[in-house]
This record gives structure tokens, C-alpha cells and sequence, in this order.
């Protein structure tokens, strides 16, 4: 049993992550807007400290892609700024940190998956504000976890998959971006595997998503067959569905580092998506 404190606890992930550490004993508490502001940092030390956890998973974070492109402010203090003073809290107790990272920090144009080592060099708003967060708990956090993850997908939150379901209930017809290859992550899938490595002492960078890798056009055409819809799906490119921010066309994340260092017993995606719909 553990004293863990989860900030955006509300979330897609922060909501499910925080189940799961109360189903295995630990005290959970939970940090999230309108209550928690992770940018006031005088605030964030203070609520920190009385709360005095063993451990921190920062999962808060400002993930609309799109949004961050012309709220340039918003995701730097949340996402850079925000992490800065979560991680300021958990050396100031002397706690580990697992930060939650995304693919966004990679540009994209590698030919294979990337592996943790890989250089960053992020496109987007969002990509640099996530990893101005990664530069932040790598210096000021002695004991830390970096986890990237992609193609997030749960039931607490919006997502791709319904997204499409909707559409595809409602439509003859959907085109879908087939030239975007990355590694769908189940957050039903990735919570135990965080509880494992924030138990393992293996401090570190690490990916981990679903095994396997796809494009959108390939997933969304599996989970429209999976629930039977009778929709046509078609492939399309990314210059025909125009988005602010830009997306990496290779968001593939290879747990190199993962597997050897914790195991990786992550499932693939196919399964992933299977146990999601039936949920």
C-alpha cells in the first residue's frame, strides 16, 4: 500500500489510473481543475506537500492537438510550466514522478518505429509544450519516470474510436487518413503496466503502447467490422483532411527500453480494441 497522488485524476487516464491503485490498496489522492490548478505553483507546492505522497503520476495535461496550435500560452503553462512545479513538489519531498509523454515529441520522418533514445524534434504546439515537460522532470527530478504513449484510447473520455463509431452509424461512407502509421495505446491496457514500472525502481524513458502498429484508416476500418456497422470505409491522405496542428506521419514507438528493462506485457492492438468494444 501506497500513499500516490494522481493529478488529473478526472481524466481519461487519471480517472482509470486512480481505480486501480484503490482496487489494489494504495490511498489515492486526486489533483484536477476546477479544484487544482497544476500552474499556480506556490498552490501546487503547498497542496503537495500537505498531501505528502510516496508517489506522483502526473497525468494532467492540455491534449487538445489542435487547440494548443492558437492557445500557444495555455498549453506552455499547463503542459511545460504545470509539469515544472509538479516536479518541483515531488523533489521537494524526495518522491518519484512518472510524467506521461507523447509521440508528438518526434517529427515523424523516421523510417522505422522509434525508440526511446531517438531524438526529439517535435512539430506542434503541443508536441514542444510536452516535451519542455520531459526537459523539466529530467532536471529537477532525480527520480523519475518518463512514459511516451500514443493514439490514446479509453472510456472516459472522447476518442477516436467513438468518434468514428459515431460517424459511421450516421453515414454510407467515411474517408479516413491511411498514410499516418503509429501504436494505438488501450488505457485499460497501459494503467496496470504504469503501476508495474512505478513499482519497478527502473527509473527511466520508456513507450509504452499496444503491440503492433496501424494506421487510422486500418483502425478505424476494424472497429467499424467488429461492431458489424455497414459503412464503406475509404483510405484519404493527410493533405485531404487538413487539421491546425501539424501530425506525425510516423508516431510508431518501439519499447525497446521497456521490454528489457520492466517486460513488456502489453497486448496487441487488435485485442486491445476487441476487449474495448465488448467493454
Amino acid at each position: 500500500m501506497r500513499k500516490v497522488l494522481i493529478t488529473g485524476h478526472h481524466g481519461m487516464l487519471g480517472s482509470e489510473l486512480s481505480l486501480a491503485c484503490e482496487d489494489q490498496g494504495d490511498e489515492v489522492f486526486g489533483f484536477d481543475l476546477p479544484d487544482m490548478d497544476i500552474t499556480k505553483r506556490d498552490r501546487v507546492l503547498h497542496a503537495i506537500g500537505e498531501a505528502d505522497p510516496e508517489f506522483i503520476f502526473h497525468c494532467a495535461a492540455f491534449t487538445n492537438v489542435d487547440r494548443c496550435e492558437t492557445e500557444i500560452e495555455t498549453a506552455m503553462r499547463v503542459n511545460a510550466i504545470g509539469t515544472q512545479n509538479v516536479a518541483l513538489a515531488a523533489e521537494s519531498l524526495g518522491v518519484p514522478l512518472l510524467y506521461i509523454s507523447t509521440d508528438y515529441i518526434f517529427d515523424g520522418t523516421k523510417n522505422g518505429p522509434y525508440d526511446e533514445w531517438d531524438t526529439a524534434n517535435p512539430q506542434s504546439i503541443y508536441g514542444k509544450s510536452k516535451y519542455a515537460g520531459e526537459c523539466f522532470v529530467r532536471q529537477l527530478c532525480q527520480w523519475h519516470y518518463i512514459v511516451r504513449i500514443s493514439w490514446l484510447i479509453g472510456k472516459n473520455g472522447p476518442n477516436f474510436i467513438e468518434t468514428i463509431l459515431k460517424l459511421a452509424r450516421e453515414r454510407d461512407e467515411l474517408k479516413v487518413v491511411s498514410d499516418q502509421h503509429g501504436s494505438p495505446t488501450f488505457v485499460s491496457d497501459l494503467v496496470p503496466e504504469l503501476i508495474r514500472v512505478s513499482e519497478s525502481g527502473a527509473f527511466g524513458t520508456y513507450h509504452i503502447t499496444n503491440q503492433g502498429y496501424t494506421t487510422w484508416y486500418e483502425f478505424a476500418k476494424k472497429a467499424i467490422e467488429l461492431k458489424g456497422i455497414s459503412t464503406n470505409v475509404l483510405p484519404c491522405s493527410t493533405e485531404e483532411f487538413p487539421r491546425p496542428a501539424p501530425r506525425p506521419r510516423n508516431s510508431r514507438l518501439s519499447p525497446m527500453l521497456y521490454a528489457q528493462a520492466i517486460g513488456n506485457d502489453m497486448p496487441t492492438w487488435e485485442k486491445g480494441l476487441k476487449d474495448y468494444l465488448k467493454s
